[in-house]
């Protein structure tokens, strides 16, 4: 199975681009984040004419997830249970032959020590507890998205200089690596 992630900025501006891709990479199904339009502007007949069903979870101007694929996607379920959110950020499904693909657009944080910031470390505790359960149902789970930090130095053109600020900061890094610590793989 091959599958895709993409953060788009835009389905509006990128369809043109989304669609060539899909076409010169037929994957099995791709996640998208930021998709910044409402449930009623997704572009379904585009990517059905393409070749691919999708489900998504919109919001207008901001955030927005979505799943393509070539299959139909089964139990699906729009952001993180049990964590009150506004935000669209989270999407899910079940696609032949067993898989869980958890599509995700963590928060950016804005800067350490601000609301934004807190919000994003709430955010990712709450993704955490939920994956606990659904990696017990779902063994073949695979956590897909823009996750918006670094897992060290390596990922950073200038470690020095990114020290403690946003996506750098060793609490984003900690949260990360105890999401991975669940029983995932980075697969890069």
């Amino acid at each position: 199975m091959k599958l895709a992630t993409w953060n788009i900025n835009s389905l509006t501006v990128r369809l043109p681009q989304v669609l060539d891709w899909l076409a010169a990479n037929p994957v099995d199904v791709l996640a998208l984040q930021e998709l910044k339009m409402s449930d009623d502007k997704f572009p379904h007949a585009a990517l059905m004419e393409a070749g691919y069903q999708s489900v998504c979870f919109g919001q207008k101007t901001y955030n927005g997830v979505a799943l393509l694929s070539k299959t139909p996607a089964t139990d699906i379920v729009r952001n993180i249970p049990g964590f009150s959110d506004d935000m669209a950020r989270v999407i899910s499904a079940n696609f032949d032959p067993g898989i869980r693909v958890v599509g995700a657009y963590f928060p950016n944080g804005q800067e350490p020590g601000s609301d934004k910031f807190d919000y994003k470390l709430a955010w990712i505790k709450g993704l955490r507890d939920w994956l606990r359960t659904e990696l017990v149902a779902h063994p073949h789970l695979v956590l897909m998205g823009d996750f918006n930090i670094t897992f060290d130095d390596a990922d950073v053109w200038d470690p020095e200089g990114m020290r403690d600020q946003i996506h750098c900061t060793d609490e984003e890094r900690y949260e990360l690596n105890a999401l991975v610590a669940l029983g995932l793989h980075d697969a890069h």
